[in-house]
């Protein structure tokens, strides 16, 4: 299973949307996907449709008192998308873990297990650098980062950046990011295309060559418990994140169990 974790610690840059919506538009390609809401806040849960009093089981569970991953997962609504949801329980988690001589490595050591059998993983984080997004970088082979088109964006991700190296020195020294992804981008708006020019010009290939657009429908559509690619499959948000999906398939490893 290739585990992807989706994390910025600046809030707001469509993180949730671009897990939701990405692991959305993997599974309708085949790829037996699982979600894992590891943000308190629980919205990647409710953006696929499963409410707060549906989730019996959550990843607090599964981090805390060790519950197997395979006994927390939900099916979704939407083909081949698996969900292990977040509870508000979460946001205790961080407290309880802290003494804990493991407590960086058990989302890691639950993904190990062999009953899973997944293709992808896609971890949502939540929008801080605290011990729920160290537990999802110790998991992962590899990061996305969605990165709003804006200058205070370009300060956070160099924060995020030093983390990973901490990480990788640390704890996985395997983890590698996969791509940068720019959302909310606004041709009308000058110093979007600047932010963009610049961070191409610094990363280079590690910028997706898709970028996500401002879009009235991807604000819209959890309010309907969906994402966008079901909501409206047609509009330019949708069509942005197939083609993102499309693009990060060929930066993954052929590693798939589906046909």
């Amino acid at each position: 299973m290739i585990r992807i974790a989706i994390a910025n610690q600046k809030g707001g840059v469509g993180k949730t949307t671009t897990a939701i919506n990405v692991a959305t538009a993997l599974a309708a390609t085949g790829w037996k996907t699982l979600l894992i809401d590891l943000d308190p806040q629980g919205n990647a849960s409710t953006g696929v449709g499963v409410s707060a009093s549906a989730r019996e089981a959550s990843s607090y569970d599964v981090l805390v008192d060790r519950v197997p991953v395979s006994q927390c997962v939900m099916s979704t609504r939407i083909p081949g998308l698996d969900l292990l949801p977040a509870t508000v329980d979460l946001s205790g988690a961080e407290v309880e873990l802290v003494n804990a001589d493991d407590r960086a490595h058990r989302l890691q050591r639950a993904l190990r297990a062999p009953d899973l059998g997944y293709d992808v993983c896609l971890i949502d984080c939540p929008p801080s650098l605290g011990l729920l997004t160290l537990n999802a970088l110790t998991a992962a082979d590899t990061l996305l980062v969605p990165l709003q088109c804006e200058f205070f964006a370009l300060e956070g991700l160099s924060q995020l950046l030093t983390t990973v190296e901490r990480v990788q020195q640390r704890f996985n020294p395997d983890l590698g990011i996969i791509g940068i992804a720019l959302t909310m981008f606004d041709r009308r708006n000058r110093l979007t295309e600047q932010v963009s020019e610049d961070v191409r010009s610094c990363l280079g290939q590690l910028i997706f060559e898709t970028t996500i657009p401002r879009n009235v429908r991807l604000s819209e559509a959890p309010s309907h418990g969906v994402p966008a690619l079901i909501y409206d499959h047609a509009c330019a948000g949708s069509r942005a994140y197939m083609a993102l999906a499309r693009e990060l398939i060929t930066r993954l490893p052929e590693k798939r169990i589906a046909a």
